[in-house]
């Protein structure tokens, strides 16, 4: 496991599973609010749910007195999720004060999150923020006019960068700046956005990119974080000629220097099993085995990687 989750997240998330009295996992008939963020296609999506006790002439004074959630995620996402329902009803927010409570809150609450996992907390927020803009348009309430603006129309508009996220130009950016991130590893521990592929990172108008609009250049003198593994560099051998010792051998060794230290950042990792030809035959396990992305994973991270430093013609089975 690349990390440890505290012992608060910890019952949380069992109290959650095992259905505890007091626990938010489900969701509300009829509510007054509903939002959804991410998407099952890679492997978080959360829909939140709030019921109000209506005041009789101002909808402004509306009080959350209910709050429930579906997600089909992991530890932290479960974790996050009761943590933000407890949040607001503990709270007793109204709908515009429940804004107040950040993916910050969350974590703290939690009493920390891997970093790796921060997006659990910020997908959190963001179906909030979905669901009083819901509950807004049900009230007739002009959120505009109180100098709240939702972001209605991010997804729709904006360029798109992350095309394995579908995460928009737009969107990032204003992540960025909300959440102080300055490089692109924090940029995909905190919203996943160039963590499949990741062909974002460096392309014009990718991650880089937009970091570089947001803060300006980084001064050299910045201190280097962790990178990733080396820069990938040519195989020496001829591709073409490689015999089936000289092809698994290169499999290995990419999987081992490239792929596995991706797989896990994320408490994943993958199997070789066998490799026939060029057809090669995985499987993932740790925490991306029951990922709802596994299959986008195995694609675009794991075949791409090896098509890349092998051999072309490799294609992934997985078992």
């Amino acid at each position: 496991m690349a990390w440890e989750y505290s012992e608060k997240t910890k019952e949380i998330f069992m109290d959650a599973v095992h259905g505890k009295p007091g626990t938010h996992m489900g969701e509300i008939e009829h509510p007054d609010g509903i939002g959804e963020h991410g998407s099952i296609a890679c492997g978080d999506s959360l829909r939140f749910t709030f019921r109000v006790r209506r005041h009789p002439t101002d909808p402004l004074q509306d009080v959350i007195t209910e709050a429930r959630y579906l997600t089909f995620g992991c530890t932290s996402a479960i974790a996050s999720s009761e943590a933000l329902c407890t949040l607001i009803e503990q709270g007793n927010y109204t709908p515009i004060g429940a804004l107040k409570i950040t993916n910050r809150d969350i974590v703290t609450y939690l009493g920390g999150l891997p970093d790796q996992k921060i997006h659990c907390s910020v997908m959190g927020a963001e179906a909030l923020e979905a669901a009083v803009f819901n509950w807004a348009q049900k009230r007739g309430v002009d959120l505009s006019a109180l100098g709240i603006d939702m972001h209605a129309e991010e997804k729709e508009e904006g360029r798109l960068v992350c095309q394995c996220f579908g995460l928009t130009e737009p969107y990032i950016k204003r992540k960025i700046r909300e959440l102080g991130l300055k490089t692109i590893a924090e940029i995909t521990g905190a919203i996943k956005a160039g963590g499949a592929c990741m062909s974002c990172h460096h392309k014009p108008g990718g991650l880089q990119d937009l970091l570089t609009e947001v803060w300006g250049p980084q001064p050299l003198t910045l201190k280097i974080l962790p990178t990733p593994p080396a820069p990938r560099e040519p195989v020496a051998v001829d591709r073409a000629h490689l015999s089936p010792y000289q092809f698994s051998k290169q499999v290995e060794k990419t999987l081992d220097q490239y792929v596995r230290p991706m797989l896990r950042r994320d408490g994943g990792d993958v199997e070789l099993v066998d490799i026939k030809d060029t057809v090669v035959y995985c499987r993932l396990v740790g925490a991306c085995a029951g990922c709802g992305g596994a299959g986008m994973t195995m694609k675009l991270m794991v075949e791409r990687t090896l098509k890349e430093m092998v051999d072309d013609r490799v294609r992934i089975i997985n078992v």
